[in-house]
């Protein structure tokens, strides 16, 4: 019973990022959040941390990539949803070890080419001439798909990321993670209902 209570209780259905802990290796690559920001949860139920375009401000401002009050429409969340399934291609067939679809690697370079990413020379009328990186208001969006999809690029290129890319190993989640010795579940919410999945399947093996 304790198995079964313990898998019922994760049927829980996540509606704020702040409910569902951080994958290992999201942190450090906004890349990988991104991925992992549409969730398939126990019972059929999923969560879209992008889902509205509240939503996806409020994501893109946690990790600094647009201003809390960007006022993003439904377009800019469905461009940032769409380089989601791009970006979620592109780790699947890093870690099944087959060719990436074209139309992803075209995605992901097409979002870092779109805007510019050097310091460009600039000229204050009262303090002279300045470099700095053009983020005009119209291009929240777009800078931050550059910034992701130029973190897609290295963490699929860097032989050390790479080698630890792995998928969640527990049913039905599909995040992905940076895996750190044995360890294949993306948060101890996975770990427990693996376990209790398998103490449920040995117990009634048993009975």
């Amino acid at each position: 019973m304790d198995a079964i209570r313990t898998m019922r209780g994760m049927e829980e259905f996540v509606t704020d990022e702040a409910a569902l802990p951080s994958a290992p290796g999201e942190d450090e690559h906004p890349a990988l959040a991104l991925a992992n920001s549409a969730v398939a949860l126990p019972g059929g139920h999923r969560a879209d941390l992008l889902g509205t375009p509240a939503q996806a401000e409020q994501w893109l401002a946690r990790r600094d990539l647009a201003p809390a009050d960007a006022g993003l429409a439904e377009v800019c969340a469905t461009q940032l949803r769409s380089l989601r399934e791009q970006v979620r291609s592109l780790l699947a067939s890093r870690v099944a070890g087959q060719p990436a679809l074209p139309a992803a690697v075209t995605a992901v370079n097409d979002a870092m080419t779109r805007v510019p990413t050097a310091s460009l020379l600039l000229w204050d009328e009262k303090t002279g001439p300045y470099r700095a990186t053009p983020h005009p208001t119209t291009a929240i969006v777009e800078h931050a798909l550059a910034v992701i999809a130029a973190d897609a690029a290295d963490l699929l290129t860097a032989p050390a990321a790479a080698a630890r890319l792995t998928a969640c190993a527990s049913p039905p989640c599909n995040r992905f993670l940076l895996k750190h010795g044995r360890r294949q579940w993306c948060s101890t919410r996975c770990g427990d209902r693996a376990r209790a999945a398998r103490a449920y399947a040995r117990r009634t093996a048993t009975d």
